[in-house]
Parts: structure tokens; sequence; C-alpha cells
């Protein structure tokens, strides 16, 4: 882990009608760290993620992304910019195969044009093969989804659907991975998996991770850093044991004895 930030969110405020789901946030993600981001239900967590990711556009503040104003980007150069997310809800195409959804990650990057997509030779199926190649070879194997690599998504078990979308996201190449609540729903073998995932992506890829989740073992088990926030306000940030040393924290969320 670096002490360099890849992201930076400055003073971020948002608002949807009276209600304000961030209120003045600002926190930083630092280059080839895992950074969780925790809080009750509505704390504002997953605004976080969308104002980062361009799906919200904040009322103030800026998000910085290696050192450049991204708050007002258009949404789809998210991508290009070496951001990813997975989400709450399992964001898939269920009649689709596991691969096929995979390579769906890499679309936006692929250089040929509409008239070798049509006939499918020369520099369209050399992409297509090298794609399939570096999907199969790298994130199929790190994710450990030989096995169901053809099936249809629509038929997996829940958990491997989210692991599918992982690896969705992973195609794109990411420096950055939003992760909003990945263990949602999974049992605990599942949820050491997932774990194992992430710590993998981030160790071995050099991935900087943002995790938004609710299992505070997982939390913090596997991040560097935790960032806390409770009706739109950050209230505690620092290390896993700070944060659950931290008065504020016991009271908002981990629960007073």
């Amino acid at each position: 882990m670096s002490a360099e930030a890849i992201i930076k969110i400055e003073n971020l405020a948002l608002s949807f009608g009276g209600v304000q789901a961030l209120d003045g946030v600002s926190t930083k993600l630092l280059l080839g760290e895992i950074f969780a981001i925790i809080g009750p239900n509505g704390a504002g967590k997953t605004c976080l993620l969308n104002c980062i990711s361009r799906f919200y556009n904040p009322q103030r503040g800026q998000v910085i992304h290696k050192g450049e104003d991204i708050t007002r980007v258009p949404t789809h150069t998210i991508a290009q910019r070496g951001i990813a997310r997975t989400f709450q809800n399992i964001e898939l195409f269920k009649g689709m195969t596991v691969l096929d959804n995979i390579k769906l990650g890499r679309h936006t990057f692929l250089k040929s044009g509409i008239f070798s997509d049509m006939i499918y030779y020369g520099r369209s199926l050399r992409e297509e093969l090298k794609l399939r190649k570096e999907i199969e070879e790298k994130i199929v194997d790190l994710l450990e989804i030989e096995a169901i690599r053809k099936k249809v998504v629509g038929t997996l078990p829940y958990g491997l659907q989210k692991r599918v979308e992982l690896a969705r996201a992973l195609a794109m190449r990411p420096e950055v991975l939003l992760l909003d609540e990945p263990m949602a729903g999974m049992n605990l073998e599942e949820t050491e998996d997932m774990a194992r995932f992430i710590i993998n992506v981030n160790s071995m890829w050099g991935v900087s991770v943002i995790l938004v989740e609710h299992d505070m073992g997982v939390v913090m088990d596997i991040s560097d850093r935790v960032c806390v926030l409770e009706f739109g306000r950050k209230i505690a940030e620092g290390s896993p044991k700070e944060i659950q040393e931290d008065p504020q924290v016991i009271r908002a969320y981990l629960g007073q004895e």
C-alpha cells in the first residue's frame, strides 16, 4: 500500500429532495489498499460509490481520480479510466453464459469496427480470441469458475452469480474496483471464498479496492483502512483496530454493550 491517493473525495454532498444522503464527506483511497466503507442502513455508502462511478451527480464537492476531477465526466468514460464496480443486486444477463457475461466487461475497450464485426474476420476475430484467452487463463482461473464457464448464468446459485459479476468487473482490467456488498446473501463458505478472491485481486494484480460491506468480520479481517458513515456524515476513519475501539462507531454501528 502506498501513501499516494488514487481517488480523493472532497466535501461531497448529495441530496434527494429533503433527504441529505451525503453531507460534506471527505476521504481517500490509497494506491494498492483495500478500503472499507461501513455504516448503518441509509448511511450513504452506496450513494458514495454511485458518485464515484458517476451514477449520481453530487450537488457539492469533487471526486478526484489520479489528480483529475471526474465529478462531471460522462458516465460511460468511467470504465475507460480504469474504474469498475459490482452492485448490491446482481446485474447480469441471466440468459447468457458465464463466459459471455464476463466478455461484456471488456466490450468497451475493443477496437474493431462495425464492418469487421459483421463479417467476423481479421482484427475482430483476433481481438475475440485474445480476449477469450485472457479471460479463461487469468480471470476464470483466479475465481475458480472453470467448471461453470459455459453454463447459463440464470441457472447458477446466487453465490456463483456474485462471483461471475466480480469476474465481469475484472475483465475491464481495473485499477480501482468498487465492490457494493459483495458478500450479501452468502453462506460462510461463499463469504470466505469471496474474501480470498478480493485479497488475491488486490495483492496479485495490484488493484485498489473500495469495499462496502455489512459483514464486520470480513471488513476487519481484510481491510487496510475503514471509513464509517452515519446519516451521510463521516464519523470515523482509521485502521480496523482503531475503528473497533472508536466510541462513536461502537454507538452508531457495532453496538454498545
